[in-house]
């Protein structure tokens, strides 16, 4: 398997060094050069098989000979045998036929486990076996950064510098990444939004002198081995209800990660119906698929935070499918956005994302009302995240059978649910001290320059091979 970038001008890559690279060179994000697909009788065999096991069979096709199937089962074993439900991403019914895909059972009680637990793994096979040392910066919106502390706390051969927008995530969103005491862990608060960190990233990774000085490596979604782990949920949950039936799935969309990975399982074969987007007032994707026009505007601080983004980077990735896989055309778009904050999609690119994909956004009094309904009505408690899926899918009367992904914990988001409920959400036992622990992470103004300068001070990457 190859993997080419979506704006062309970089080099054809296999997956570890796509793994390990991240963006690529020329500002792209990596795909596969086809997509590798699975008969129908290959997934229905994928109903009541451990999750890891079908893992390995729904990643393998994307990794191919670059790592043994061997090392692939035994890492996926390992990410997902810490999970506090035997089904890792189990499917609950809260209605005719409606149901949640409940992907918050992971070390840190967010959907990001799912992939971070797994990749952590994966890096570190890939630089051991090549005796190196890498330097992740991943911005966050919330639960990435947590997931990447908890995924790669303590490794040896990685240092962790994780961005946050200062006071636009929870508390608990925020201990998780900062109470860690690890050495190769660093918090970076960050004076401005999740779009101004994640722009350094991209900065950062685009400056070649300074990517190379680090060996700079990502784990945000623009990682493809993150979306590929990701996939695997789409695959047992349609198994898990009969293959009968097309499923529509509801995604809590911010990134545009989760949802994508939805329609890279569409393109393998799984039979579905719609991907609905599911937006809070931050609904650039909703605008988008109801005008053409990608228009920035400024990011509206909500209660569902890991979703207030206004710059959805693996849109790209659509956009470079719906595009006829042409690379120029995707280029021209994405200078366009950076220059002038907006770009117009054809009309022919337009209607094939139309053909698989609705959307729909939820105000905050939309997301409580749910939040307090459900509850009210199943004794079920949805984090606000959530509560924006089910919300936009009654909104939109999404055709039945449909499931709707629960990418949090509510525990994360205490005092949300306890406005919308009157109940406050206890955190497991294993994390009840959270809020005691003491917090370490440095505050930087939302400056390129000044987080290259903190990361190249502690980071441990130097010239050459380590032992």
């Amino acid at each position: 398997m190859r993997y080419v970038s979506t704006r062309g001008e970089a080099p054809p890559l296999g997956f570890v060094d796509v793994l390990l690279a991240g963006l690529a060179r020329d500002g792209g994000l990596y795909v596969p050069e086809s997509w590798p697909t699975l008969d129908g009788k290959t997934i229905a065999g994928f109903a009541g098989r451990p999750y890891a096991e079908v893992a390995v069979d729904v990643i393998r096709p994307f990794v191919g000979d670059d790592i043994s199937e061997h090392d692939l089962a035994r890492m996926a074993r390992e990410a997902y045998g810490s999970f506090r439900h035997p089904a890792v991403a189990p499917l609950t019914q809260y209605g005719p036929n409606s149901f949640l895909l409940e992907l918050f059972h992971g070390p840190t009680l967010a959907f990001k486990d799912l992939a971070m637990q797994l990749l952590g793994r994966l890096m570190d096979h890939a630089l051991m076996k090549r005796s190196e040392r890498t330097t992740v910066v991943v911005a966050t919106s919330g639960d990435t950064g947590g997931a990447a502390v908890e995924a790669f706390r303590g490794r040896e051969r990685v240092d962790l510098f994780v961005l946050f927008p200062q006071g636009r995530i929870s508390d608990v969103q925020r201990r998780m990444i900062t109470t860690p005491v690890d050495n190769n862990v660093h918090a970076l608060a960050i004076e401005g939004t999740f779009d101004d960190c994640q722009a350094i990233v991209k900065g950062l990774f685009n400056h070649h002198a300074f990517r190379d000085r680090v060996a700079l490596s990502g784990v945000n979604s623009i990682n493809w081995a993150r979306i590929v782990a990701q996939i695997v949920y789409y695959f047992t949950a349609s198994a898990a209800l009969g293959l009968s039936r097309k499923v529509s799935f509801v995604v809590p969309t911010g990134n545009f990660g989760d949802i994508f990975a939805g329609y890279v399982a569409r393109q393998m074969g799984l039979p579905m119906e719609r991907l609905v987007i599911a937006a809070n007032m931050n609904d650039i994707l909703v605008r988008t698929l109801a005008s053409g026009r990608y228009e920035v505007r400024e990011v509206v601080a909500t209660e569902s935070p890991a979703m207030d983004i206004q710059v959805s980077s693996n849109f790209e990735r659509l956009l470079f499918d719906a595009y006829g896989r042409d690379p120029a055309g995707t280029r021209k778009i994405m200078d366009e956005l950076a220059l002038n904050g907006f770009f117009e999609i054809a009309a022919k690119p337009l209607a094939a994302i139309r053909a698989v994909f609705d959307a729909g956004r939820a105000d905050e009094s939309e997301t409580r009302e749910t939040i307090r309904a459900v509850h009210q009505a199943s004794g079920y408690l949805l984090d606000p995240h959530s509560a924006v899926g089910i919300a936009v899918a009654h909104k939109l009367a999404v055709k039945a059978p449909f499931v709707s992904l629960a990418t949090a914990h509510p525990a994360k988001f205490p005092e949300a649910i306890e406005q919308a409920t009157g109940k406050r959400p206890a955190l497991p036992a294993r994390l009840a001290d959270l809020g005691r622990r003491e917090e370490r992470f440095a505050v930087l103004p939302a400056d390129p320059a000044a987080v290259a300068k903190f990361v190249i001070e502690h980071s441990r990457v130097t010239e050459g091979a380590i032992p």
